[in-house]
């Protein structure tokens, strides 16, 4: 017990006795109680997760996912607890099922991942992020809707009449999109197209909306800004659902002859470091991701708090849903259709 209490309890022991017996074990090779043991005997693993539906080496190359996974471990960091990484992957070991965690984060996921059934099934406590959270649960969204709004009213507002839409998801239809209905996608492509087309629509026009699988979004943006341009009437402008698929569009466009934005406008969406390392620098929408990042490791710390003073029965009572402001940031990228005067 003396032993025990050195290495998990020093507050029982004078100052004098935990370094003897730490000296001792270091000798030895003695290294501590085994972690999964005690975690066992505590109830508590120390150790929070953050589910992806990108594998690690997509995600950790992603401004965005790693701005705000950088927030979260900077903000789970003072309370001693350990990050893990999750993805929806898995065949013999399921990481959602079989790593032990206090709690977790469900990061801007597929939204019927299984991954996501392991977790609910298991009772932690989840926050979900970028995602429609499940009844009971707490969630930080950003107001994408109205961030999309404001970037297609801006290209409105410059007399652009040919406006086309590039952007990517999970599941689903894919290609030129017909349809409308927008309501079975994941939750941030949802409300970007909601917001890009709804005043599109109201200004008369119809916009053509490429769509791709979700992969390297430069790759991605660069294909379909590909298809855009062979399109006649060749669009003015491009909403795009990323910075990274807008630097794919504007290296379609260099492919092609032309110029952004003499002949071409593009406007992105996240205000990433790439938005001002492009050339022109890039019109985008601005969200917060540090602050979402803080905002989702709060969340889910009280969360956990809250499940333990309750014995580790899931916290009742109304969940906390929070949505962060977005703010169109307007830089060289985007001029009046066929203003080659302000190319650069």
């Amino acid at each position: 017990m003396t032993v025990s209490n050195a290495f998990s309890r020093p507050d029982q022991l004078s100052a004098e006795l935990r370094d003897r017996i730490l000296a001792v074990a270091d000798a030895l090779g003695y290294v501590g109680p085994n972690p999964a043991a005690r975690a066992l005997a505590k109830g508590v693993a120390g150790n929070v997760g953050v589910l992806l539906s990108d594998s690690l080496t997509r995600a950790l190359t992603d401004h965005v996912a790693v701005s705000f996974v950088s927030a979260v471990a900077e903000e789970i960091g003072p309370s001693g607890r350990a990050l893990t990484l999750l993805t929806t992957s898995g065949t013999d070991v399921v990481p959602a099922r079989d790593v032990a965690m206090d709690g977790a984060i469900v990061y801007s996921c597929i939204q019927d991942a299984s991954a996501i059934g392991w977790l609910r099934r298991r009772e932690l406590p989840i926050v979900f992020v970028d995602h429609d959270a499940p009844a009971g649960y707490p969630s930080v969204n950003v107001d994408d809707r109205a961030g999309a709004d404001a970037a297609a009213s801006h290209l409105l507002s410059l007399g652009h009449r040919h406006i086309a839409i590039a952007t990517t998801g999970f599941d689903g239809d894919f290609g030129e999109l017909e349809s409308r209905d927008y309501s079975k996608l994941a939750h941030v492509e949802r409300q970007r197209l909601r917001g890009w087309t709804e005043p599109l629509i109201a200004a008369g026009l119809d916009p053509v909306v490429i769509r791709l699988p979700h992969g390297d979004p430069i790759d991605d943006g660069h294909h379909m800004g590909q298809l855009l341009l062979a399109r006649s009437p060749r669009p003015t402008a491009v909403l795009c659902f990323s910075d990274a698929v807008a630097a794919g569009v504007y290296r379609a466009a260099s492919d092609a002859g032309l110029r952004v934005p003499g002949d071409l406008s593009v406007v992105g969406f996240d205000d990433s470091r790439l938005a001002r390392q492009l050339q022109p620098e890039l019109t985008t929408v601005r969200q917060d991701v540090a602050a979402k990042g803080r905002l989702a490791a709060e969340a889910l710390t009280a969360a956990i708090e809250r499940t333990r003073a309750q014995g580790g029965k899931p916290a009742a009572g109304r969940p906390k849903s929070v949505v962060l402001p977005t703010e169109l940031v307007v830089r060289a990228s985007t001029a009046p259709p066929h203003a080659r005067g302000r190319s650069r």
